[in-house]
């Protein structure tokens, strides 16, 4: 098992590539991704929902060619999701054929270790990254939905890179994947697993970059909408709410008043468009009575 040959000479090197994938990134991400890279570590994602952490992953692929492989998690994802299968349709099409076939000398021993070879074997992400001759970015996201089981399993893939498959043998990595994980926070993971990784926590962005990042990711924005998008966006966060919106609902907004041919957000039309900023009808009427009386001031 090798390391791939490093990509990035720094931070800075690194900040300036995610740049050009229209990934703006700050100082914390950029050495983390750097780090991860050198010291061939996961890397534990934290953070709000749509702050950028599964997008950051992406970003990194796109930057470096690498191929995603991505394993969602949810609640009861097991290791024949996860790692691999074995195709038992195909194995009975098999064992029905060695039966009405000629060679019917053959016995259940020849008949098993051909139905438990390479050809009958389904491979999950997991396995599939291991197995890669080519790099390989690996997004585990959302891990805190699975359950302590399957974060178990997690851990041992993660710690050697290798994994035990009875009828065929250790598979153990050609190369070390860059590896992201994500979690929404839902629950408590592991010691041992944050243990493995590096950490890094992604939060809703200041002022100046959320209105930059709009000004990236929408094209044709004035500089002036921008501002105005993204400080209503920071007084709604402030509110008490369901689910404040992400940045990824900020874009939408912003894409939203760009195609209504909106130049300034006055207070009609920001609530007449807050469902697409908001989820919930009860953050949505807080959220347009926060902004009745900030007009009325």
């Amino acid at each position: 098992m090798t390391t791939a040959v490093p990509r990035f000479d720094g931070p800075a090197d690194v900040r300036r590539g995610l740049r050009q994938v229209e990934y703006l990134a700050d100082e914390g991400i950029a050495g983390v991704v750097f780090l991860a890279e050198r010291l061939a570590k996961p890397v534990l994602v934290e953070g709000p929902a749509g702050t950028g952490k599964t997008q950051l992953a992406k970003s990194v692929a796109e930057l470096t060619g690498a191929r995603l492989i991505r394993l969602q998690c949810y609640e009861g994802l097991d290791e024949s999701k996860a790692l691999y299968e074995w195709n038992y349709r195909k194995q009975l099409l098999r064992i029905q054929a060695q039966r009405l076939g000629e060679d019917s000398g053959a016995t259940w021993s020849d008949i098993e270790e051909d139905i438990f070879s390479e050809p009958f074997l389904l491979t999950r992400p997991l396995l599939e990254a291991i197995r890669a001759d080519d790099p390989v970015v690996l997004l585990i996201d959302e891990v805190d939905r699975v359950e302590v089981e399957t974060e178990a399993l997690l851990l041992e893939i993660l710690s050697d890179y290798q994994v035990s498959i009875p009828e065929l043998g250790t598979v153990a990595a050609k190369q070390i994947p860059l590896v992201f994980l994500t979690s929404n926070n839902t629950r408590e993971l592991s010691e041992a697993l944050k243990r493995r990784c590096l950490f890094l926590h992604i939060d809703y962005p200041d002022l100046d970059r959320e209105k930059e990042i709009v000004q990236v990711r929408v094209p044709g924005i004035a500089d002036d909408l921008a501002d105005q998008i993204v400080r209503i966006v920071r007084s709604i966060r402030a509110l008490d709410l369901k689910k404040a919106p992400s940045v990824s609902e900020t874009l939408d907004w912003a894409r939203t008043l760009l195609l209504l041919g909106t130049r300034h957000v006055d207070t009609e039309t920001a609530t007449g468009t807050l469902h697409v900023l908001l989820k919930y009808q009860s953050d949505i009427e807080k959220a347009a009575k926060d902004l009745a009386t900030s007009a009325s001031r």
